[in-house]
């Protein structure tokens, strides 16, 4: 944003967790005046670490409804964030409502932006799942490897980046999409992601309760933490756009593990308690989905860009306790 440019901001999908913590980080801004969060249920209004005199409103709203979306996204807002959506499990098992949600209601707020907001700013975050698997298990994949969604949802996020970056090399919007890795650990309850275990075998456990190990324990993931994801997606909107001279994407750093060491990261913050409280059932289906997943991304282009870069994986355990707790 402009250094002084006051800030009218919507996230949508503001009631997950992202959501939320990234409205809190936001109040934390001084240019902010204006913030907007919907959701398929009413959000609920962001914890603030300082005193806000920000006008904050929570929206129930159905963004695959023209309607809805004419009325929300009005002309006097100048950031959007759109983190709705339905996860990749989820996407996989009702292609209609993924194609419905991830796609149809994207593209429709796209094209409302641009004939309304035009120039606006757009921070989309998207998934390592488009991509599709590594040539080797060893390959560093860039912005510049050719996707190959091995899922539905990994299909209509790759859709929505093409989208977004055309329309900015139009001019018609300045947007930024941010590759997420798999965000580890998420506080609540488990979603539809395909890897919602790799917070599931962190979060239960450390609350006392059974979680199930759907996948090889050799099995890879690239992840990264709340606090490192929610510290670069405000960065996205900093970055001047001529720093942005052809594509819009960026791979956000990460840290690449196995569910081994997962487990040994538990073991040592949880002790055997909680480890023993993790159950290993294979799915078949689950796993499926996260061996099309890349688990080497280059983050030359995100550190040359300022993004932050991800600490290893006990820490992150330790801030998740420190942010969220647990419930023992």
């Amino acid at each position: 944003m402009g250094s002084e440019t006051k800030i009218n901001c919507i996230i949508t999908g503001a009631g997950g967790f992202v959501g939320q913590a990234l409205a809190s980080a936001l109040l934390e801004d001084p240019l902010l005046t204006k913030l907007t969060l919907t959701d398929v249920f009413e959000p609920s209004p962001p914890k603030s670490k300082v005193e806000s005199k920000v006008e904050i409103r929570c929206l129930k709203a159905d963004l695959t409804s023209l309607e809805t979306c004419q009325s929300t996204f009005t002309p006097d807002l100048n950031l959007i964030y759109i983190l709705h959506g339905i996860m990749s499990g989820a996407a996989e098992a009702n292609f209609e409502l993924g194609l419905r949600v991830n796609l149809d209601s994207t593209r429709q707020i796209l094209d409302i932006l641009r004939q309304t907001n035009p120039g606006v700013k757009v921070i989309y975050p998207s998934s390592l799942a488009v991509y599709g698997p590594p040539a080797t298990p060893t390959t560093k994949i860039t912005e510049l490897n050719a996707p190959v969604p091995g899922s539905s949802y990994g299909a209509q996020k790759h859709i929505c980046e093409t989208l977004l970056d055309d329309y900015s090399r139009r001019g018609f919007l300045d947007g930024r999409t941010c590759r997420l890795p798999t965000v580890t650990v998420r506080p609540g309850k488990p979603t539809g992601a395909a890897s919602s275990f790799a917070s599931g075998i962190f979060r239960e456990p450390l609350s006392g309760e059974k979680a199930i190990l759907p996948v090889s324990k050799e099995l890879e993931i690239w992840i990264c933490s709340p606090r490192t994801v929610i510290r670069n997606l405000l960065k996205a909107k900093d970055i001047p756009k001529e720093k942005f001279p052809g594509s819009r994407i960026v791979n956000i750093p990460g840290i690449t593990v196995t569910v081994k060491e997962m487990l040994d990261a538990l073991k040592a913050v949880g002790g055997d308690e909680a480890l023993s409280l993790v159950e290993e059932k294979r799915d078949e289906t689950t796993e499926k989905i996260i061996l099309s997943w890349p688990t080497r991304l280059d983050i030359s282009r995100a550190k040359e860009l300022g993004f932050a870069e991800d600490g290893p994986l006990e820490q992150t355990l330790q801030e998740y306790i420190k942010d969220y707790g647990t419930k023992k």
